[in-house]
């Protein structure tokens, strides 16, 4: 089994902290998305995972693909690096990890994690996971039977044709097999909406006689602008409240409450404050007379006599005064 992770995109939703760091790196309940997305889908994955390949934009740096083949190597797999220098859509992002295109594979884009006990169904050709939304227009959706195989793709319907949205996870039984359908979509120049979709080949495999079951998933978190980071850090955090490792032993606590469930990472100082519920703090941070409630607080962070809440507070800004709803790259000053 390998884990194909697109994760190029530069993030524009999720700035200004994406100026400084990739949006899969960005955390929740104290790890970045990526890595809770690879050890969830490698409990899931029903085998060993042999491979984890992310394809990434060149200005990463080394330094995040070092962190990236970390993640992979913690899991027991080997990790590989693939690079997308502009986005031409999904068919083209996994296409650049042509590489490690072979045999049984999941495909997982870095912005969305789940809950759900996968079924890689072995007498089909792929899973589509899926969740019903409100409003499928911005998505990839599918139409399927009663037997739960897909019948349809279609890719970001503006008229309606199914409330089933495609949620971004993938198990394809036979890794050549897409590559060839992807690869036939780009030496043909065939897009749709001005990209290479994804959709397109899985629909063409569906021609040719592939059977793609449609999978549900429990939960479907979404981690694609700030909002959505905050409320995926809530229900995160409330699936390991009671996990130990979620509060450090080093915690300076003075005259504060801490409200679980919480994330409190190394070396953080609370004085004369009320922390939580649903708040993610990470290392070195300060919190002083305040009130900091479903937020995530990045590192070294400092807030003195504010009220903080639904808010994402990038590394080393400050705070003070008071303040709501905010979302502050690194390095701000709010006050």
């Amino acid at each position: 089994m390998k884990i194909i992770v697109p994760m190029a995109g530069m993030g524009k939703r999720m700035r200004p902290h994406t100026h400084t760091t990739a949006k899969p790196l960005l955390p929740i309940a104290g790890k970045p998305i990526v890595q809770r997305l690879v050890e969830d889908l490698a409990a899931v994955a029903g085998e060993p995972v042999e491979e984890v390949a992310y394809i990434v934009h060149p200005s990463f740096g080394a330094k995040v693909e070092q962190g990236l083949v970390a993640i992979a190597e913690a899991i027991g797999a080997r990790g590989s690096i693939h690079y997308q220098e502009v986005a031409h859509g999904t068919a083209h992002a996994i296409l650049c990890a042509e590489k490690a295109l072979s045999g049984r594979i999941i495909v997982a884009f870095a912005d969305t994690l789940f809950r759900a006990q996968l079924k890689l169904d072995k007498d089909c050709d792929g899973v589509i996971w899926v969740n019903k939304v409100d409003d499928p227009r911005p998505f990839g959706v599918v139409k399927r039977d009663e037997q739960g195989i897909i019948t349809e793709f279609v890719e970001k319907p503006q008229e309606f044709v199914s409330d089933l949205a495609i949620i971004g996870i993938y198990y394809f039984a036979d890794g050549e097999r897409l590559r060839t359908e992807m690869q036939y979509l780009i030496d043909n120049d065939i897009k749709e909406k001005g990209e290479y979709q994804l959709t397109n080949a899985m629909e063409n495999m569906k021609r040719k006689g592939a059977r793609f079951k449609a999978g549900a998933v429990d939960v479907w978190m979404d981690c694609g602008n700030k909002n959505a980071m905050v409320d995926t850090n809530t229900k995160v955090l409330g699936f390991l409240n009671g996990d130990a490792s979620l509060m450090s032993p080093d915690l300076q606590r003075v005259n504060s409450v801490v409200i679980e469930p919480c994330f409190i990472g190394r070396d953080v100082t609370i004085t004369n404050s009320v922390v939580g519920p649903n708040v993610s703090i990470e290392e070195g941070a300060r919190i002083s007379g305040s009130v900091v409630r479903d937020s995530i607080l990045r590192g070294g962070v400092r807030v003195q006599d504010a009220v903080i809440a639904n808010s994402m507070i990038g590394e080393r800004a400050s705070v003070t005064g008071r303040a709501l709803d905010l979302s502050l790259g690194d390095d701000a000053t709010a006050g």
